[in-house]
């Protein structure tokens, strides 16, 4: 009897699909079971297609395509319609893909269901429950895979799947090292446990090592089939007691980085759409392992990076107090061109600096470093600040705008080359706290003085670093007082958030203010500084400003031990300001200081009498003379009883004198306003010019003046 007929008396039929044709061919007894009439027939892929349920022919092509991946048989049921829509019997497709490079065939039988084996309903395509609890199980473990961000949280995450109508409760994810297998992690087994199967040679008999070597998928149903087919290996597998195994490959972009074990507790049977599971969860278990290997590779080097380019502090200043915060963007390797540096000088002197390459990626970072390598060299020399600045500008200008012509060229030509920074470099003596600042484009310091006011201190300043090789840099000393701490920062720390430069200003501001050196270090007030900006340093937490890491930021805090018990002290409060010929818009700088040294004086008439004074006194210099002007402001004595002096100096020998100005004159006032508004004032010539001053009283004029 031919084997045809034999499976024609058992009701089976026999198909062979050629893929690369679209053709289907049918034996007569298939042809029946399909509605045709019983003779061999051959059909377009279309017109079987319409002979089949459209949900079920659906689960068909990812049947096939899972059977050819894995060289395993392609098991479906399938419902058979009429013309009329309604289904008239279910089928069971069994085939194996016989593959010939990219073209295969299908071969296998199509077999009439009578009815489902029990238990088995929820597993098979022909009801819903299974695909939509199988979609919904896919789409909340791609997400969580997604969300993953390092090997140990996908690990979590593969641990925690719970798969429908089937759960491993042993996983274990294996990684390729060489020629040999290694341990990435797993799940519901003892320490120690992966000792034998960690550095295992990929030659050895065992069914991970297996399928790193084929690519393709290895099914263990029973105890039974393992020891048969892996012998070498079953003594390893057997003490844990589990009943079925899946191995399947992790396979990225091609390339096979490891294998991932499932263990069941229970015998599985690792029907079709079990396998389609386990092979799309492996498939993105192995692309979340590869986002997670190259999110770790970049927070290495990222560290790395900022390791070797941000140093730590130096030796502790004598009689000073220094605390320093780097936090790059949240965005690329976590490094840009933001830094800070402190360099030990002869004479018990040292230099610090802080500066902001231009831009925020690796090339910002590489210029900051190379940049700060010629500073710290600069200074090394014995330059001065000024001296120092101005060569790390040529220097900046060489390696980037300089290489490719002129400074215009370089940006027409090549606008990632030309980079700029800004930089500000100060020398200070902690015996005086005398401070010699050279500014190029950055944000000017600040000084948190011992009772807790805040001055914004207006230092002289060029060009950034970088635009034009030969700049000057004008030097300005400034002397820190005793308890008086030292502000530097970048931009960062200002323009964070929405805000511009002066609403930056005044959150920082509050900041610094709200400090108790009696009670809290400045470690504290770096801290709190840069939380204020985006938030506790961590990515999972949280802050004021969640992590708006828009720029990089850099700051550095140098205080001046205070000369009585810590806290807020009344020494003097002093500003100094030099007003140049060629800038008289820092008359408004000068107005603005003022106002900042008196922030807390009892009569506001009073501060308003002052700041117009002063601009009046200022304005005569820069008007009647062909000198500059230099400010000094000091306020001393306790509150409600303080004694403002304010005086402005100039090179011109010619004093001041009273005028009659006419109802309509624009001048000549400045005497007048002098004797309304002062409890004192007067005129001091000097050997290089004069001095003109006043006193304001903040509790009234005393008897004696």
């Amino acid at each position: 009897m031919r084997t045809e007929d034999v499976l024609a008396a058992i009701l089976t039929g026999l198909w062979r699909w050629d893929n690369a044709t679209g053709i289907v061919s049918l034996d007569a007894e298939a042809a029946r079971l399909l509605g045709l009439p019983a003779e061999p027939v051959e059909l377009t892929e279309g017109a079987i297609r319409s002979r089949f349920h459209p949900v079920d022919w659906n689960e068909i092509d990812g049947i096939v395509n899972l059977a050819v991946a894995e060289g395993t048989l392609a098991e479906a049921r399938l419902r058979v319609m009429d013309g009329r829509g309604r289904v008239i019997r279910t089928l069971r497709s069994r085939s194996r893909p016989l593959v010939d490079g990219r073209r295969f065939e299908l071969v296998g039988t199509l077999q009439e269901v009578a009815e489902q084996q029990p238990g088995t309903a929820a597993r098979t395509p022909v009801t819903g429950d299974w695909r939509r609890s199988r979609e919904a199980f896919l789409l909340d473990a791609g997400r969580a895979l997604a969300e993953a961000r390092s090997t140990a949280e996908v690990l979590r995450v593969a641990a925690s799947l719970s798969m429908p109508g089937f759960s491993p409760d042993g996983l274990a994810v294996f990684g390729v090292a060489g020629d040999r297998l290694t341990i990435i992690g797993h799940h519901g087994h003892s320490v120690g446990d992966e000792g034998p199967f960690a550095e295992m040679p990929l030659d050895t008999d065992y069914p991970a090592a297996d399928v790193v070597r084929t690519g393709r998928a290895i099914y263990l149903a029973t105890p039974e089939e393992y020891k048969e087919r892996y012998p070498a290996a079953w003594p390893l597998a057997q003490r844990f007691g589990r009943e079925s195994w899946a191995f399947l490959p992790l396979i990225v972009a091609g390339r096979t980085m490891g294998a991932w074990m499932a263990a069941f507790a229970y015998r599985v049977g690792f029907t079709p759409d079990e396998r389609s599971v386990l092979s799309t969860v492996a498939r993105m278990l192995a692309q979340a392992l590869a986002r997670a290997e190259v999110a770790e590779s970049e927070r290495e080097l990222s560290l790395g990076l900022q390791r070797t380019m941000m140093p730590v502090l130096g030796p502790a200043v004598p009689g000073m107090e220094v605390a320093a915060r780097y936090v790059p963007t949240g965005g690329g390797l976590q490094v840009g061109g933001d830094w800070y540096d402190m360099i030990q000088l002869p004479g018990g002197r040292a230099a610090f600096v802080i500066g902001d390459v231009q831009g925020h990626d690796v090339r910002a970072a590489g210029l900051m470093g190379q940049l700060r390598i010629a500073l710290r060299a600069y200074a090394a020399e014995g330059h001065r600040p000024d001296a120092v600045l101005s060569r790390a500008s040529r220097f900046l200008y060489g390696i980037t705008a300089g290489g490719n012509g002129d400074a215009g060229d370089a940006y027409a030509g090549d606008v990632d080359a030309a980079r700029f920074a800004t930089c500000l470099y100060l020398e200070v003596d902690p015996a005086t706290g005398t401070l010699d600042i050279a500014r190029a484009g950055h944000p000017e310091p600040a000084v948190l003085m011992a009772d807790g006011t805040v001055l914004v201190r207006s230092t002289e300043g060029g060009l950034p670093l970088g635009i034009v090789p030969d700049t000057d840099y004008p030097t300005t000393r400034l002397t820190l007082e005793p308890g008086d701490t030292l502000l530097l920062c970048t931009d960062g720390l200002l323009e964070t958030g929405g805000h511009d430069m002066e609403t930056g200003w005044l959150r920082v501001r509050k900041l610094l203010e709200e400090y108790d050196p009696a009670t809290e270090d400045l470690e504290v007030l770096a801290d709190s500084l840069v939380h204020a900006v985006h938030g506790p340093g961590s990515h999972h937490t949280t802050g004021p400003l969640a992590d708006r890491r828009e720029d990089d930021i850099a700051v550095l805090l140098l205080s001046r031990a205070a000369a009585g018990p810590a806290g807020r002290q009344a020494p003097p409060r002093r500003t100094v300001l030099t007003i140049a010929q060629a800038e008289p818009e820092r008359i408004a700088g000068a107005r603005r200081q003022l106002r900042e040294l008196l922030h807390d004086w009892a009569d506001g008439d009073q501060v308003d009498s002052a700041v117009l004074m002063v601009s009046e006194m200022v304005t005569n210099v820069l008007v009647h003379t062909d000198g500059d002007a230099l400010l000094v402001a000091e306020a001393t004595g306790e509150q409600g009883a303080r004694r403002l002096r304010v005086e402005v100096a100039d090179a011109s020998d010619e004093l001041p004198h009273r005028r009659r100005p006419g109802e309509m004159a624009s001048s000549g006032r400045g005497v007048l306003l002098m004797e309304m508004l002062a409890h004192a004032w007067g005129v001091d010539p000097r050997g290089d010019g004069k001095s003109i001053w006043f006193e304001l009283y903040e509790g009234g004029a005393p008897a004696a003046a």
